[in-house]
């Protein structure tokens, strides 16, 4: 079937990128070594990114219809994984015997942090696996964010969510590690319960990385991310996304993009924000940023604002990634699937 050609071309042409046709179809354990990673390490995802667009995922009060969500999810990740189901799709990416941090964005409290209803989503994923309760974690950098954000803190019993603030001693490895040049204590939670990583951040603008997305949500789980911010970011949220917590670990990316932000982010500005009604999904967390810059930017130029070079806030750090093997960032080598 042959997607409707004027949708067709103007994504295309406003996104800039290669585009597929298609139709809606608590703390334990410890690190593990990072040899039992290396295999998957070693071969890069595919540079795909499913964007899965309704007007409906949001009613008139900003609420998510959970159902339409829920159906969204599970047709991206067969399309991710080329699987028959959405159970064996989620069985492709995580076994039942590991550890599951989902690492959300919850600085803009309930107003834009990442729907309840799209997280539950992934959760009930995550058990179709066979995955269980009690190895799942939601996580941020504090429990206070994620009580604000409409998330139920807990710290014990089958599924938890708490921040790395709730741990003792701060919930920091006491000693920092580095990345290139970043040198930062990492969240306990990231360090030694997580086997695997899915990122669920917001699409949102950054005063000075340009935007924030799948790679600039790490720095939650690090001590010192105002040490970061120089030169447009880059290259430290590169240089972060290189180390064996992040690169290793991070096996799926599902960013909130129902509401998002094209300008005046990180903090939430209602006056520069709009009803995207999209989930975006993918497993490149370069090519899922290039994608998310270019919906940005395609949503400045329709508001009259400058480019974000012309801003002087370019996401520099995209290309920077892409050099150092994190992902793709060639907008012409990016397969963007529209459902």
């Amino acid at each position: 079937m042959n997607c409707d050609r004027t949708r067709r071309e103007f994504l295309r042409e406003a996104l800039g990128l290669g585009l597929a046709c298609s139709v809606p179809s608590i703390l334990s354990g410890g690190i593990r070594a990072e040899a039992l990673w290396a295999a998957e390490a070693a071969a890069l995802p595919e540079p795909k990114v499913i964007l899965s667009r309704n007007d409906s995922f949001l009613d008139g009060d900003g609420k998510a219809n959970g159902a339409l969500v829920r159906m969204a999810v599970e047709d991206g990740m067969m399309r991710i994984t080329g699987a028959s189901t959405a159970p064996e799709a989620w069985s492709t990416l995580f076994k039942p015997n590991e550890k599951v941090g989902i690492k959300l964005n919850c600085l803009g409290k309930k107003s834009f942090s990442p729907h309840i209803e799209l997280v539950e989503a992934i959760v009930d994923g995550l058990k179709s696996a066979g995955v269980k309760d009690n190895n799942i974690v939601l996580f941020d950098r504090t429990s206070r964010e994620l009580k604000e954000a409409g998330f139920k803190v807990r710290k014990s019993g089958g599924l938890k969510c708490f921040g790395t603030d709730a741990l003792a001693g701060g919930g920091y490895e006491p000693q920092p590690q580095t990345a290139g040049s970043v040198g930062s204590c990492f969240s306990r939670i990231a360090s030694r319960f997580c086997d695997t990583i899915i990122n669920v951040p917001i699409l949102k603008d950054h005063d000075l990385s340009g935007v924030s997305v799948a790679m600039k949500n790490y720095y939650g789980i690090i001590h010192n991310p105002n040490k970061y911010h120089d030169n447009n970011c880059d290259p430290y949220i590169a240089e972060l996304n290189t180390h064996p917590y992040i690169r290793n670990k991070s096996r799926l990316i599902v960013c909130d993009a129902l509401v998002a932000q094209y300008n005046g982010g990180p903090a939430f500005k209602r006056q520069w924000s709009w009803p995207f009604g999209g989930i975006l999904m993918s497993r490149d967390p370069v090519a899922m940023d290039r994608v998310g810059a270019n919906i940005i930017e395609e949503e400045r130029k329709a508001a009259g604002l400058p480019s974000l070079e012309q801003a002087k806030r370019e996401p520099k750090y995209i290309r920077t990634a892409a050099r150092l093997g994190l992902g793709e960032g060639d907008p012409k080598k990016i397969e963007l699937v529209v459902t």
